[in-house]
């Protein structure tokens, strides 16, 4: 090895060692303020546990009163206007602390990603199996973040279903799907890391996620789709995720490769997976029996589909 080599390899760990104590540094602040607002959390929770029990006694005691319109009750209402005053006030303060401790979570996700992105890139990369990287895909599809919005509030793009906004540049180390040349006359959609964005080309640059290909492809913004950056809950964000019916591209299970199928059952929580049918030829019908697919990895059809075989 020459040494102008040797002095970028040595220059390129050392920085990655001082990118490390900061971002070990980082996680360890915001893990700090993330123990203080758990206690915080629980505070005002027992505050909120308490408005709801004057309430509801306050209630019980206007119910067995007489419903006239003397002083007492009026008392009495005014009574329980100040409790509900009250217990709306100590639910958004409760609120507030859940979100600032949901925040903290999603720095510490952010500051471990770069972390890893900056080890890639000093050449510390770690080579993982297929069995660690389907338990990792399963993993990063459980811990998701979940869309939270208030009353009113509709899911922003790349939550459950709803697509990117047409000028968004996916930021390296982002999931993805790209569909990618296997041979003369075959593509196929798979699984890939963003690793950069080409501006002056127009193009990114991506991983394969399958350490053992082991490929980096160049790819135009219309051979790469962003996987969505959170979950959406059908409780409140049902218009967020596909319709039974919807033709998607999905994750074929135990596989890094998308494939056309068609939704067949929507997650019942946020937890839940899809359930969808693929296409395969081999079964009368044209569909594979449904399978569990995250919300993750169920994306938008677009041409240049596979197709499971």
């Amino acid at each position: 090895m020459s040494i102008s080599k040797l002095f970028n390899l040595n220059s390129a760990t050392f920085l990655f060692v001082c990118i490390t104590d900061v971002a070990a540094q980082q996680v360890q602040e915001r893990l700090r303020s993330l123990h203080r607002l758990i206690y915080d959390i629980e505070s005002e929770r027992g505050r909120n546990e308490q408005c709801i029990d004057s309430i509801l006694r306050a209630e019980k005691a206007a119910e067995s009163s007489p419903s006239t319109e003397d002083s007492g009750s009026s008392q009495q209402q005014m009574q329980l206007k100040n409790l509900y005053k009250n217990g709306l006030t100590a639910a958004e303060q409760e609120e507030r602390v859940l979100r600032a401790a949901l925040s903290r979570i999603y720095e510490i996700r952010a500051i471990k990603n770069e972390r890893r992105i900056q080890a890639r890139h000093a050449g510390n990369k770690e080579t993982i199996g297929c069995g660690a990287l389907m338990k990792m895909l399963l993993s990063a599809a459980q811990t998701l973040p979940l869309h939270v919005g208030r009353v009113g509030e509709r899911a922003p793009s790349l939550c459950g279903a709803v697509p990117a906004d047409a000028g968004h540049i996916a930021r390296p180390g982002d999931a993805v799907a790209a569909l990618v040349r296997v041979s003369d006359k075959e593509e196929n959609w798979i699984l890939a890391e963003v690793v950069s964005w080409l501006p002056a080309q127009g193009k990114y640059e991506v991983d394969d996620i399958d350490e053992e290909q082991k490929n980096r492809h160049v790819l135009s913004k219309r051979r790469v789709v962003p996987l969505p950056l959170m979950r959406a809950d059908p409780r409140t964000d049902e218009q967020a995720l596909f319709p039974k019916g919807a033709v998607v591209m999905a994750l074929y299970p135990q596989t890094t490769c998308f494939y056309r199928a068609v939704v067949n059952r929507l997650p019942s929580s946020a937890a839940d997976p899809y359930e969808v049918l693929f296409e395969d030829f081999s079964y009368a019908d044209g569909y594979s029996p449904p399978e569990r697919v995250a919300q993750r990895y169920v994306i938008a059809i677009k041409e240049g589909k596979g197709r499971a075989t």
